[in-house]
């Protein structure tokens, strides 16, 4: 079951990241096709973003609107990315997205690696 995130955002898009993405969704043909976010064990500093185009929630995916847009996060993954916010920026390099997220506690140089407070709590058996 698909859940509708009820409150305010806790995902946000600046308003370039929306046009951008708006972009890019648009080379998919289904209406219901929205941006899955989320993370995953790799990278430097211990976790990574992932970013795709999904056209089907999974049970336990929580929904969002942002700026038009249908995010969707699972929700062990939002636990590490509560409150990101995803910008778009361009420069002489090329664009790219940019993840600011208020739950990293150390990031990479590259900005797309990061570690959170949870992941250095210790593990109990």
């Amino acid at each position: 079951m698909e859940k509708q995130g009820q409150q305010a955002s806790m995902i946000n898009l600046t308003p370039a990241a929306a046009r951008e993405v708006k972009r890019l969704k648009a080379r998919f043909e289904d209406p219901a096709t929205g941006l899955r976010l989320g993370v995953q064990n790799s990278g430097c500093s211990g976790m990574s973003y992932t970013m795709n185009f999904d056209s089907e929630a999974r049970p336990d995916d929580v929904v969002y609107d942002c700026e038009g847009i249908r995010v969707v996060v699972d929700a062990a993954s939002l636990s590490h990315i509560n409150g990101l916010t995803l910008d778009y920026s361009e420069d002489l390099m090329g664009g790219g997205f940019r993840f600011h997220n208020p739950q990293a506690t150390h990031s990479c140089g590259c900005g797309s690696s990061f570690s959170t407070a949870q992941e250095a709590q210790p593990q109990h058996a």
